[in-house]
This record gives C-alpha cells, sequence and structure tokens, in this order.
C-alpha cells in the first residue's frame, strides 16, 4: 500500500494545478534546466505507515538513557528537578502556546500579566529592582550583560572567573569579538575565584567582573569580597546565578550586584536534551533604559482598571539597530511563563525546601563517598548541590560502568580544566532519593 502524509487526494491536486494553470506538477519547475533535475527517485527507504513509523521512533528512543530509568547525578548547567503537574497543564492551554509577541496589549493581557508576574518573581530571588522579560538562555543573558557593563561604562576590558560555565564564556568569546572588547578570565584557587587574584587585574579600564555563584564546581563564591573590589575600581559586577541556590543563599542584589543574570530552566523546565530553555536577566535601577530585549509594566487604563503593556522594547527589531540595546529580537515568553507557574505552585516554602533537599543530599552523598575511599576531595570550599572529586579511574570508563547499573554518573572535568583530568562533577538534586545516592556510592566503591 502506497502511504502519503499529505491529506490531498488526487482530484485535489488536478484541481490545484488546474486553478494556477498548468497540467501536470512537473510545469512548475519548467524553469529548471533539463541537464541538472534529477531524473530519479531520493535514495531514502521506502514510507511507512503511521503504526510501523511509531515503533521505529520507540526503538530509536529506547536507545536513550532516560531520566524516567536511570537516576541521573550530571548537572553542569542543566539540573533534573521535579516540575508540578500544573506547569505543563498551563502550557498545554492554546492561547499560550499559539501566541506570539504581545504587540496588541488590549487582546494580551493574560500573557502580559503572566510575563509581569515572571519579571516581578526574578526581581525578589535576585534581590534586584528590575528584570526583562527573559532572554534565549543562561550564556547569552550573561554576555549581554558584559555588552551592557562596557557601554554603560565606556570601557572595553571584561574579566570572566575562570569557574564560570565554561559553554558561557564560549559564548561571551563570540559576541565580544565583534565589539573587539578585551576578555580575560581570572583563575581559581581552591575552586573558587581568589579575591587577591581579582585584585591584581582589576584597573580602572575594567568594564564588567563576572562570577558565577555557585560556580561551574558548585563551590559557593564570596560575592561580598568580590563586589567589594570589582566597585573600587568603577566597574560593574555580574553574578550568574543558579536560581535554586537563591532559595538559600542570599540574594545577589542585596550584596552589591549590579546584574543577576542566569539560566532559568531549573524553574519547571524540563532537561529536553538541551531546550527551549530561558536566560532571566535583573539588573539595577540605573541600568533599566540599557536593559537587552522587553520589559512588562503595570499601568492603569482610562478607566482605572489595572492593565499591562510592553514598556520598553529596545530592540533592533522596534528602533534603529544602532541604538538597539540587543539584536535578541525574541524573549522566551513559553518558557516564562512555566518559570511563573512553576514558582507560584511551590511557593516560598516550597522553593526554599527545593533548594534544602539539595544543599543536604549533595552533602549526605560527598560524604558517603569520601567514606568509601573510591574518591578523593577536590576542594574545601563550601557547596550547593555540585561537588568535585578526584577518582582512581578515568572519569569515562566509570560512568561506562555506572550506566550499566541505569546510573547516569557526573561530568569529566577535564574535558574542560586539562588540569582536572580524573575529577568528576557530581550533581545531587532533591530529586535523588536515598536508594539512588546508595547506589551510585556503591557503584563508584565496587569500580574502585
Amino acid at each position: 500500500m502506497t502511504w502519503s502524509y499529505l491529506p490531498h487526494t488526487a482530484e485535489d491536486r488536478q484541481e490545484m494545478l488546474a486553478a494556477i494553470g498548468v497540467q501536470d506538477t512537473m510545469d512548475l519547475f519548467c524553469d529548471i534546466p533539463e541537464q541538472i533535475r534529477l531524473h530519479r527517485s531520493l535514495n531514502l527507504p521506502a514510507p511507512l505507515s503511521e503504526p510501523e513509523l511509531t515503533k521505529y521512533f520507540q526503538k530509536l528512543a529506547s536507545a536513550n538513557a532516560n531520566l524516567q530509568e536511570y537516576a541521573c547525578f550530571l548537572g553542569a548547567g542543566a539540573y533534573d528537578h521535579f516540575i508540578p503537574s500544573t506547569v505543563d497543564h498551563v502550557l498545554r492551554r492554546s492561547e499560550f502556546y499559539t501566541a506570539y509577541t504581545q504587540y496588541q496589549p488590549e487582546i494580551s493581557q493574560g500573557y502580559l500579566q503572566a510575563l509581569w508576574e515572571y519579571q516581578s518573581m526574578i526581581c525578589e530571588i535576585t534581590g534586584m529592582p528590575v528584570a526583562n522579560a527573559s532572554m534565549y538562555d543562561g550564556a547569552t543573558a550573561m554576555a549581554e550583560a558584559a555588552i551592557l557593563a562596557c557601554h554603560a561604562t565606556n570601557r572595553k576590558e571584561i574579566l570572566v572567573a575562570r569557574s564560570v560555565h565554561p559553554h558561557y564564556r564560549a559564548a561571551l568569546c563570540t559576541y565580544a569579538r565583534d565589539f573587539d572588547f578585551e576578555i580575560k578570565e581570572i583563575d581559581f584557587t581552591g575552586g573558587v575565584t581568589a579575591p587577591e587574584k581579582l585584585q591584581a587585574l582589576a584597573s580602572k579600564a575594567t568594564a564588567a567582573v563576572i562570577v558565577q555563584n555557585p560556580n561551574f564546581f558548585g563551590s559557593v563564591e564570596d560575592l561580598a569580597a568580590l563586589i567589594e573590589l570589582t566597585h573600587a575600581v568603577g566597574a560593574l559586577f555580574v553574578t550568574v546565578a543558579d536560581p535554586i541556590a537563591l532559595g538559600l543563599l542570599e540574594a545577589p542584589g542585596k550584596l552589591g550586584s549590579d546584574m543577576v543574570v542566569g539560566e532559568g530552566q531549573p524553574l519547571g523546565l524540563a532537561i529536553s536534551f538541551g531546550g527551549p530553555y530561558l536566560g532571566f536577566f535583573a539588573a539595577s535601577s540605573k541600568l533599566m533604559r540599557k536593559l537587552p530585549g522587553r520589559i512588562v509594566g503595570q499601568t492603569v487604563d482610562r478607566d482605572g482598571k489595572r492593565g499591562f503593556v510592553l514598556t520598553l522594547q529596545a530592540r533592533e527589531q522596534h528602533i534603529r539597530r544602532e541604538k538597539a540595546t540587543s539584536n535578541i529580537c525574541s524573549n522566551e515568553a513559553l518558557c516564562a511563563l512555566a518559570i511563573s507557574v512553576y514558582l507560584a505552585t511551590m511557593g516560598k516554602e516550597g522553593y526554599a525546601e527545593t533548594a534544602n533537599q539539595c544543599l543536604q543530599k549533595a552533602h549526605y552523598a560527598y560524604e558517603e563517598i569520601l567514606k568509601t575511599g573510591a574518591a578523593k576531595p577536590a576542594f574545601d570550599a563550601p557547596f550547593f548541590q555540585e561537588f568535585v572529586v578526584k577518582l582512581a579511574k578515568p572519569v569515562a570508563e566509570v560512568n561506562k560502568e555506572l550506566l550499566k547499573e541505569k546510573i547516569i554518573g557526573g561530568l569529566d572535568l577535564g574535558e574542560y580544566y586539562p588540569e582536572l583530568s580524573g575529577h568528576m562533577l557530581v550533581c545531587v538534586t532533591e530529586k535523588r532519593t536515598k536508594a539512588e545516592i546508595d547506589a551510585l556510592v556503591a557503584g563508584l566503591e565496587a569500580l574502585a
């Protein structure tokens, strides 16, 4: 039987061809010279029926180590957190997932309010007075913050901690190349950014200092000391924050950070093999008009009723490109909605409890691993939900064996930090049970 994935019958096709004045489908290609046409079928497998196609893709999907069957201890920027069912329920409403940019406030009040609530919650957890309606992801949010700092200070030097996510630093270098900005990296000591190393590099030429907290190794940085040194040379401080950690740690805005950016994926977005994700971006009031993207504002209509509008849209889609704050034209509205629903569902207590469980379970895992002698400590800095241990065997070999036990092991840090070859970055979120952690510990002990 011949299978077609198009609904048109032969009669439908003939009617459409007649409507445009041609006899045959090939007449549509009459402008293409005969000698360069492909006079044969494409070298593709035969079409499948729907049941056959379903089985085929099920077989392909079964090759993946999915998070329903495997215990995941891999983090490094994408985290397996609990997502309330309410998030998916709201996202499946057609008025949200089919909507485009909210240019017409009179018919977009629901979505605009959801984005305004998102901005308000981001301000609350970061300790900043203003936030935009999201960026593409954490990496682009960080790069945009660096550009903003350079334009605001009229300087061209960016200092970024080497303990910042390697992919984020790579994105920053890509952005900086066209702006002719100079990037210098601050090395780490004991898993954190040493204040004396920042002090040695910072100068009146520095526009921004960028530090991740907790950093890529999971270690908690001394933000207060680093911010003080940054402001001493007139530079702006950018914190790349883990939003779940903000359920326990002091908000960077309260410590004096000028901008707080990061990846919003932990707040109700599935890992989904890398996206779509969301970059959150919050800043001080004086930087509000320089923020990239868009800001949803609250106002009143002529009858005095509360309403919401796109207040600031300094994007190249709306104004002259050279005057735009960013060439990122779109935001991640559906992802921002998911975060709004997640935070509203979890509430303050649930949000803090999630962070606390990550902290406690990670420390339990760390202590149990060290007890077995299967690994040695790498750093002595305090950590949140990720930590680094040094293994006796190559990390790739260990992870291969753990997969056989349906355990997704940690990241091989040697791929990004040659001096940390043989070191594994382990992540323990609130979803990991004691039984799963104990299985990881037993697996590492057996392999040692």
